[in-house]
């Protein structure tokens, strides 16, 4: 394993990620930072949470020159991992006095306005992006550096043609990266269509199949609730994930997860951002240790020992299913993933067990006390507010 100095980095940022306590690089950033030094075009497949976000920042910080204009723009799918990679890169440019800001809905457009006068790097969800566009408040020209972070997301989610808008808008002759869980066939479309002769960059997966076990059980509807309960208060864990389909349905299990004195908290896109940060804060500091979410509010989220996994609903999408799962057995841990079946699962169950290989045990019910159940009260959420933007207008998208 070579060292940060062997592959390439200046004194500056060796430091700055050995004084966050990095001693090694990962192997995705093993793999693409000597290229991204270089002026390459990167096509990376990588995890989260395998250290992608140092890979890019490193180049972003390397090359960007302080009180020169928007030099950077990183494109994130939501507004936390937005925040997120401000944060990293932040921390990053130690001692390097760049100005970095992040854009995304949900939040007021004039302080954005404000700082976009002065930001050398801006990470933006590409909604509210194209609201900075319209109003003439961000300036493209100077663009050397862009980057598409959670690539297969951003398109899974609709944002295909708005990212399109986005990368013509920038110089021709930029450095041009894409960091993506999975490399989709669109991805691949989009790299041909706008990236320089790019090289590609894979890095394993970083959970440990040997420590992860599946497991499901067939329920029905009404009792799931009574069973998720019981496995939460039966089975010894750490941090623990819920995963649902829609915010209703998380918004319905957070408040029957505390009716019943268990201490939980809901993450979805929903949620106004302040209340998002909050949650994502109180969780990873393990002050409540239940997560119940969607996909959308917690993909690229950095979460580290998380022990279980419960798949309250079965996603549609089995790439989600495994993004899902891959939350834990991480950096040589034990990890659970325990999935609760009812009828209406079982074909988007069939799906995820026709797509992957996984050896998923089916376990017998335990005797259950039923719950009574309570319901939230209906609510109207806008997808444009939350800067998200849905893949098609219905009325059942609710992630």
């Amino acid at each position: 394993m070579r060292t940060f100095e062997e592959i390439g980095l200046n004194p500056q940022l060796v430091g700055a990620v050995k004084k966050l306590g990095f001693t090694h690089p990962t192997q995705i950033q093993e793999e693409s930072i000597p290229y991204i030094l270089d002026g390459r075009d990167i096509l990376g497949e990588s995890a989260t949470g395998s250290g992608k976000t140092l890979a890019f920042g490193v180049g972003v910080i390397d090359k960007v020159v302080p009180k020169q204009g928007l030099q950077a723009l990183i494109l994130t799918p939501t507004r936390e991992l937005a925040e997120q990679v401000k944060d990293s890169l932040v921390k990053f440019s130690f001692q390097k006095p760049l100005k970095i800001i992040a854009i995304y809905g949900g939040v007021s457009i004039n302080p954005q306005i404000k700082d976009l006068y002065t930001a050398d790097v801006v990470i933006a969800t590409p909604g509210r992006l194209l609201d900075h566009v319209q109003r003439r408040t961000i300036n493209f020209s100077k663009i050397r550096l862009l980057v598409l972070d959670e690539a297969d997301r951003m398109l899974d989610m609709g944002f295909m043609e708005d990212v399109e808008k986005i990368i013509k808008l920038c110089p021709v002759k930029r450095q041009t990266l894409f960091f993506s869980a999975t490399i989709l066939s669109s991805i691949k479309k989009l790299a041909g269509r706008y990236m320089n002769n790019p090289v590609s960059v894979f890095a394993e997966k970083m959970v440990d199949p040997t420590k992860l076990k599946q497991e499901y059980y067939d329920i029905t509807k009404n009792l799931k609730v009574s069973l998720l309960l019981h496995l939460l208060q039966n089975e010894k864990s750490g941090l623990v994930m819920v995963f649902c389909n829609t915010r209703r349905t998380t918004d319905f299990v957070v408040k029957n997860l505390r009716v019943n004195k268990m201490d939980a908290i809901a993450i979805h896109g929903g949620l106004s951002q302040n209340k998002r940060t909050r949650t994502i804060e109180l969780f990873n500091k393990a002050k409540v240790t239940v997560l119940v979410c969607t996909d959308v509010a917690a993909r690229g989220l950095h979460i580290d020992n998380v022990s279980h996994v419960y798949n309250y609903d079965i996603p549609r999408d089995p790439n989600d299913y495994v993004h899902r799962i891959g939350r834990t057995a991480r950096a040589g841990e034990e990890g659970k993933v325990v999935n609760l079946l009812s009828p209406e699962d079982h074909d988007n169950f069939s799906r995820v067990k026709r797509d992957y290989s996984f050896s998923i045990e089916k376990m017998q019910k335990p005797f259950l006390k039923e719950v009574n159940r309570v319901f939230p009260e209906k609510r109207h959420f806008s997808e444009r507010s939350s800067g998200q933007r849905p893949r098609f207008h219905r009325k059942f998208s609710q992630r």
